[in-house]
């Protein structure tokens, strides 16, 4: 009975130990699985929560990534208020604006939607088909810079390697500038690609729309039919929609040219290196009041571009802004005159189709009034015959052959008045030569 008990409990633990372990197994391994589905539901909640969109960050240099994040983060990145987000968001996507913030400067010009600063641009949506030329074009700009900056710097470095001890003093900033490409700030420089990036985009679409209008009204001139004017309703569909686009473009670039206040506050890279020079100033007089380290931040400044020194000197020029805005929107009105023009053949070809249906309608109206002269012409004549066929005693029905006289009289009294009518309403200038 001993040797039976323990093989009794040897037999039970060995049940008790062998199975346990895959089970176990299979319970660790689907609470894991299920806690990875529970985070990651939870991570896509709160993404759809947060309302976290796309972006893509470029900075002046050219080095660029993919960010997806929400609209606290972007706030607190570039420093603007919530309500141009708003203006960046569906809402608001066909409208088009150029704001200027403190730091940054808010663009929304058609698909192109983007935050800009003296440091990067923030680009929504940038996988779109429309934005890739922007991206590509920015990027080849940035890319071109960055190779400039490191031969500029380069050459700074050599020029500091062979200073004499009697050079320590640093040259004003206009002489600093001496030798240094003009261009334009770096926000200026986006800004232009924004600008001609959709002004090549509408400019494609007004000479696609052309190249589609004048064959259609051509063919409605020759034949008015409802295919055709189906076909010239949605051609006056996308001029207006066109011209709404290229107006609003305009528009914002005209509002931006009569303020000298707005243009110069979108002067980012200005303001930027303000800033950095007050607070260097600041510091080196709080620590040492070493008042001469602001020429030598001056002096650094100056070499990253030479429209940064220029622009420094005078915190009212908005030459450069001006000369650019100026462009692109000439170029804009001569788009506006394009579609304008467009839109006036439609007008000739509308006129002129009114003009024929107008004579065709006049034509039936002559062949109807003709038509009604002839019926009062035969109802005269059929009044006269009611009134042979009355059963009245007459002595001339009588009268042998009188029959076709009658006839005869009766059919030329009608052909006669209706003779007589007609030449009255020819008279009156009722009927056409």
């Amino acid at each position: 009975m001993g040797n039976r008990k323990g093989q009794l409990t040897f037999r039970r633990k060995k049940k008790a130990m062998t199975p346990p372990t895959p089970p176990a197994i299979e319970v660790v391994n689907n609470s894991m699985v299920a806690a990875a589905a529970t985070t990651s539901k939870a991570v896509v909640g709160k993404k759809k929560a947060g309302g976290a969109r796309l972006w893509m960050r470029l900075d002046r240099w050219g080095q660029s990534e993919l960010i997806e994040c929400d609209k606290s983060v972007i706030l607190k990145r570039v420093s603007i208020p919530s309500r141009d987000l708003r203006i960046l968001g569906p809402i608001f996507s066909h409208s088009s604006s150029i704001l200027a913030r403190e730091k940054a400067m808010v663009v929304n010009l058609e698909f192109i939607r983007a935050i800009v600063t003296a440091e990067e641009v923030l680009l929504l949506d940038p996988l779109r088909q429309e934005v890739l030329p922007f991206v590509d074009q920015l990027r080849q700009l940035l890319s071109h810079k960055s190779s400039s900056k490191r031969v500029a710097d380069e050459m700074i470095t050599q020029d500091d390697g062979m200073q004499s001890p009697t050079a320590g003093q640093w040259l004003p900033v206009p002489e600093a500038a001496e030798g240094l490409q003009a261009e334009l700030p770096f926000e200026f420089q986006v800004l232009e690609i924004a600008l001609e990036v959709v002004c090549t985009y509408l400019d494609s679409s007004v000479a696609e729309l052309e190249r589609d209008a004048y064959p259609v009204l051509d063919e409605l001139a020759i034949n008015v039919s409802t295919k055709n004017l189906e076909r010239v309703r949605s051609l006056k569909s996308n001029l207006t929609r066109l011209l709404a686009q290229v107006q609003k473009v305009r528009d914002e670039i005209e509002q931006l040219l009569d303020d000298d206040e707005d243009m110069a506050q979108l002067y980012l890279t200005r303001k930027w290196i303000q800033n950095q020079q007050s607070e260097a100033l600041m510091g080196a007089m709080a620590s040492n009041g070493m008042v001469p380290a602001a020429p030598h931040l001056r002096r650094l400044s100056s070499t990253r571009s030479g429209s940064l020194v220029s622009n420094y000197v005078n915190d009212h020029d908005v030459e450069d802004l001006e000369m650019l805005l100026e462009a692109y929107f000439m170029q804009l009105d001569g788009t506006r005159n394009k579609i304008l023009s467009v839109r006036e053949y439609i007008d000739d070809t509308e006129d002129y189709v009114n003009i024929q249906l107008d004579n065709q309608r006049n034509e039936l109206i002559q062949l109807q009034l003709t038509l009604t002269i002839a019926s009062f012409a035969v109802a005269v004549e059929t009044m006269m015959a009611g009134w042979f066929g009355m059963n009245i005693p007459c002595t001339l029905c009588k009268v042998n052959g009188i029959f076709g006289f009658s006839v005869g009289i009766m059919t030329a009294a009608a052909v006669l008045l209706f003779l007589l009518v007609l030449g009255y309403a020819r008279w009156k200038k009722l009927l056409g030569s």
